[in-house]
């Protein structure tokens, strides 16, 4: 009995990329393993995609695709703020080496796919009350710190087992000797979670000022 190929696509092709991605890391992303990895000649991609930058292009809205959208309460915006921010970190989390791809890129996207979770965003905060300017203001910055986290979250610059058995000397970093226990074993939940309410609780406070207290 014949077996018959699957057709090969672009959606196949980049779903393939993201798989490989998140298995074995940016670096394993070619044209050549994402041939091996769906069985073809790595110069059958170029009917789909025009080159590695495409590919990657490709990946971005793959996973902004998947974004959850959390259903909106229209009297309580921190917390659809929240939902949504707890939701893209998770996102950003089931996939590592996303961030990097992120941040290398020089264009912006423009697909619907990858502009709907920006709608969303701009949505949520201008139907709070804030200016477009500060909308844009605020997307930009509680972006920045989800996609920080999710960074500093994965890399784990303090190593609980490894620093459990050096001791930092007191005398020479005593801020940091004496903040060794929560760096080490803090819950990262809980870390986003108060950097999350710092930044909520922020503009909550902007909104309810009286026009030209802030800047």
């Amino acid at each position: 009995m014949r077996l018959v190929r699957e057709k090969l696509t672009r959606e196949r092709i980049v779903e393939a990329a993201l798989r490989v991605m998140d298995a074995e890391g940016l670096e394993a992303v070619t044209m050549r393993r994402i041939g091996r990895e769906l069985g073809v000649e790595a110069m059958s991609l170029y009917n789909h995609v025009r080159d590695k930058e495409d590919l990657m292009d490709g990946i971005c809205v793959l996973v902004m695709s998947e974004y959850p959208y959390p259903e909106v309460d229209e009297t309580d915006w921190i917390d659809t703020g929240r939902r949504a921010a707890r939701a893209w970190r998770q996102v950003l989390k089931s996939h590592p080496n996303v961030t990097a791809v992120f941040a290398e890129r020089t264009k912006p996207m423009v697909s619907p796919e990858a502009l709907r979770p920006m709608e969303f965003a701009l949505g949520v905060l201008r139907n709070a009350g804030l200016s477009d300017r500060d909308a844009v203001r605020t997307f930009h910055a509680v972006g920045g710190y989800i996609q920080g986290f999710v960074l500093m979250e994965l890399g784990q610059m303090w190593d609980r087992h490894e620093a459990a058995g050096r001791a930092v000397p007191a005398d020479a970093f005593p801020s940091i000797a004496a903040c060794m226990p929560h760096l080490v074993g803090s819950d990262a939940d809980e870390q986003f979670e108060y950097g999350l309410d710092l930044m909520l609780e922020g503009l909550a406070k902007k909104l309810t000022s009286p026009p030209g207290a802030s800047h």
